[in-house]
């Protein structure tokens, strides 16, 4: 994290107080009210904290506030999500982590998973579990890993499968996995940095270095990554080696995101991605 602005923080803070109406917090307004919005005194108390301590907080004077005082101001000055990781920011601390979306899918990306049909596309939590995908991703992949249903159940979480279970690995080059191991566990890495300090992201984790050396070595690296475009190989068992560029287009917040695997047009690959579209599961062979 950066040091506090202590400038900045001051601005923002009697700014959001200045605008907050009393009624807004259940005071009543009174026909003598000459400060806008509300008085640092009443921030104080609803913040509890002193009157003197918010007033050199607002002056640049304080010293840096921790944030346990930062979520009382926040909560008094009834900030939104957004103002509040601005908040802490400016005070020098990492935002607290944010409302997850779990196995709900963000609706801006369910609608745009179901227009896609002519390509493989799937929506993935940031911690690796497999929310959603369409029908041609799905025979691109098979059943070895399918959409998760509830939340925390580690069989629908992508990394977790890929070091727990060989069968993923089959869909792809034996020369890949090393690489694609140290992608899974970047990415990982990187997801659990934005969340802080939450505990599905720690037992996730604790729970495959206790059960993958391989992932536990890989996570000791301290790689960070984010996939948002890459090339990547799947091997298919009925059309063959299929060669797939990965877009992947993240929320706002960087919890959720939908991946999208193209082939350059009129290329081998797009052919077979054509193919396996058009007579769907049948091509499984088992």
């Amino acid at each position: 994290m950066t040091g506090m602005d202590r400038r900045e923080l001051a601005d923002f803070i009697r700014r959001c107080r200045e605008r907050l109406r009393p009624q807004e917090v259940g005071l009543a307004a009174g026909p003598r009210r000459r400060t806008p919005g509300l008085r640092r005194e009443e921030v104080a108390i609803l913040a509890g904290m002193s009157a003197d301590y918010l007033m050199r907080l607002e002056q640049a004077r304080s010293p840096q506030p921790s944030p346990q005082v930062l979520r009382s101001l926040g909560q008094a000055l009834r900030l939104s999500d957004d103002e509040r990781d601005h908040l802490y920011l400016l005070a020098g601390h990492r935002p607290p982590a944010g409302r997850l979306a779990g196995t709900h899918v963000r609706p801006g990306l369910l609608y745009l998973l179901d227009q896609v049909t002519g390509v493989p596309a799937q929506v993935l939590s940031d911690l690796g579990d497999l929310l959603a995908q369409n029908a041609l991703a799905e025979t691109l992949f098979g059943d070895i890993c399918p959409p998760m249903r509830h939340d925390h159940d580690q069989d629908h979480n992508i990394v977790w499968r890929w070091f727990n279970d060989p069968r993923i690995r089959l869909a792809h080059p034996a020369g890949e996995h090393d690489y694609l191991s140290r992608v899974y566990v970047a990415d990982l890495r990187a997801a659990v940095a934005r969340r802080g300090n939450d505990p599905v992201a720690i037992s996730l984790v604790r729970r495959m270095r206790a059960g993958s050396g391989e992932f536990a070595g890989l996570w000791d690296r301290h790689e960070v990554a984010v996939p948002r475009e890459s090339r990547l190989l799947v091997q298919h068992p009925t059309v063959g080696l299929l060669e797939l560029d990965c877009e992947t287009l993240l929320t706002p917040a960087e919890d959720q995101r939908l991946v999208l695997l193209t082939a350059p047009p009129g290329s081998p690959t797009a052919g077979h991605l054509e193919l396996l579209r058009v007579v769907g599961r049948e091509t499984f062979a088992g």
